[in-house]
């Protein structure tokens, strides 16, 4: 085969490559890389914002999301948006858009830190969960669903979704991208505009899993472009198993 040709069929199948990425990524659509309002539906409706009041006044200042649990009623976002001890000051809004609290307004029951958080706000720390009480008998997975929660020593490089919720606007946005290593306890996203409230965003890969949470190193990132997120290891682990078996 002639050098042209060779590359022609390389080029071929890594475009092929990426186009499949793009859309395995939670159903990702679009070019990597790009930021855009995420669209309403029934699966992005388990990615909710956190407020300080059950009315919704006072904006909402970080993102959440629902994970897999044994009682249907845990959320994860960073350890950062979670500083307080779940005293009932917290309230999660799932599928929140223009004001409106589609699925509900969700109470904070219990919050989970790691103690690397707890202790010294270790930034390798920064992932958080939260217990959520029931709303007329059902926990908010049986509502809206949630995605699993894995924690593997490292990504690698991979495509993941993530969505948020800035803080200076009332609906969630969402961008595909390959996630890389940071660092050995750090990996990074290049997503444009994830400001302020977009911390706790989760990462999701193409089989539906939660492989990193936004947050991590300055705090998910000193710029809009791009943001970390901890690699979620065995503290990470540890802290699910214990949030996700609490009575």
């Amino acid at each position: 085969m002639k050098r042209s040709a060779r590359l022609l069929l390389v080029s071929v199948v890594l475009l092929a490559v990426i186009a499949v990425s793009e859309v395995a990524a939670d159903d990702g659509t679009g070019p990597l890389g790009v930021t855009v309002v995420a669209a309403a539906t029934a699966r992005s409706a388990s990615v909710g914002a956190l407020f300080a009041s059950d009315d919704l006044t006072g904006g909402h200042f970080c993102t959440a999301s629902v994970v897999h649990s044994p009682h249907h009623d845990l959320v994860v976002t960073a350890a950062h948006c979670l500083g307080g001890d779940g005293d009932g000051g917290l309230f999660f809004v799932p599928g929140y858009r223009d004001g409106e609290a589609p699925y509900g307004v969700w109470k904070v029951k219990r919050v989970f830190l790691p103690d690397g958080w707890a202790e010294g706000q270790d930034e390798d720390s920064d992932v958080a969960f939260a217990v959520l009480h029931d709303r007329g008998g059902k926990g908010v997975e049986d509502v809206v669903g949630g995605h699993r929660f894995v924690a593997r020593a490292a990504t690698g490089a991979g495509v993941v979704t993530v969505t948020g919720y800035p803080d200076s606007r009332d609906a969630p946005i969402t961008c595909t991208n390959w996630a890389t290593l940071h660092s050995s306890t750090q990996q990074r996203i290049d997503c444009p505009d994830f400001t302020g409230g977009t911390s706790g965003s989760p990462w999701v890969d193409g089989d539906g899993e939660v492989v990193g949470v936004l947050g991590g190193h300055e705090q998910g990132g000193a710029t809009a472009d791009i943001s970390y997120s901890v690699v979620l290891g065995p503290e990470a682990a540890e802290l699910y198993r214990d949030a996700a078996t609490d009575p």
